[in-house]
């Protein structure tokens, strides 16, 4: 299928925080659109999860209902679909076994993304929280490949809303911040309808089958300090920095109890190493706004405008990922 044709999609974890975001913009394109999501009888379903279900029915989803052990029920449902989008959240990233093990019995999935939309895990080596996380993620990889699976991974970096929200605190009208390191690493903050609209892009590209799609896009790098620097001039605002020491940070990572060393290993690596650019693309490197050259998305500039002055998203609950 090429040109204008229409690849059925198929979600898990498309009622997460970043999975929402991309099953809208699979509708929006034109894509007829699954989410295999568990079942509405399970004790852990939260009352938001029940409302967005609600509204992705609304805008034309098929809700497939089905757990991750029900390989026959995954199977059916791949079956059915052309791609096969996985955006689980992190503990259950090893569970996408499952979902390998389901494509290669349906036989028919054209392109298979696992969950990984943060850093590039082959290029960079983290604190080790951190660094076993990445390593559960290339595992998935490794198997994807290991089963001829056709695929694309998608390298999106930082999501752009939730770390405003985590960094800045916009909402609280707060008067300091804090700076972790120097906080003159260069990070990558894309905004998640960007993110999930060239995610579904890509996704049916023939361009994008079986290689890795980085998302540097060029107005959303900046350091730490600079974003500061840009919220204050839009507020007015003189905030005060609190610089937390790289040491304080490492240190920190190898005490706090797991989970909780996760969060400080991956601020080390994207805010005070500034891994998200410590490796240069290649010249066989895909950069997504390369590849759609023409394709508007929102500066980090204009996303600090969406929460001074319009509906900013509200701060995601979910892990780092």
């Amino acid at each position: 299928m090429e040109g204008g044709d229409k690849w059925k999609i198929l979600f898990f974890g498309g009622t997460g925080y970043i999975g929402k975001y991309m099953v809208r913009a699979s509708v929006a394109l034109g894509h007829p659109t699954t989410v295999y999501a568990r079942p509405l009888s399970s004790d852990s379903i939260p009352p938001t999860n029940l409302h967005l279900r609600d509204e992705l029915e609304a805008i034309g989803v098929t809700i497939v209902e089905g757990e991750l052990e029900e390989h026959e029920k995954m199977v059916s449902a791949m079956r059915e679909a052309d791609v096969v989008i996985s955006a689980l959240p992190y503990p259950l990233v090893p569970a996408q076994l499952k979902i390998i093990q389901a494509i290669k019995h349906a036989g028919n999935i054209k392109r298979f993304l696992p969950s990984d939309f943060g850093v590039e895990e082959d290029r960079i080596t983290a604190l080790p929280p951190f660094q076993a996380f990445l390593d559960k993620k290339k595992c998935i990889r490794r198997a994807t490949e290991a089963a001829g699976i056709p695929y694309t991974y998608v390298s999106a970096n930082c999501f752009g809303a939730y770390f405003i929200n985590y960094l800045l605190h916009p909402s609280e009208q707060r008067n300091d911040v804090l700076i972790f390191g120097t906080g003159d690493g260069k990070v990558v903050l894309n905004y998640e309808e960007d993110i999930a609209r060239y995610t579904i892009k890509v996704a049916c590209d023939p361009r994008a089958c079986n290689r890795v799609v980085i998302y540097r896009l060029p107005k959303n790098i900046l350091s730490q300090i600079e974003l500061t620097s840009l919220w204050e001039k839009k507020t007015g605002r003189t905030l005060e920095r609190v610089h937390i020491p790289e040491e304080e940070i490492v240190k920190l990572s190898q005490t706090l109890p797991d989970p909780q060393n996760i969060p400080l290993s991956i601020i080390h690596s994207v805010f005070v190493k500034g891994d998200l650019m410590s490796y240069e693309l290649k010249e066989d490197d895909i950069e997504v706004s390369r590849l759609y050259p023409d394709m508007d998305y929102t500066s980090i500039d204009q996303l600090l405008d969406i929460f001074l002055t319009g509906n900013p998203p509200p701060p995601a609950c979910a892990a780092f990922a």
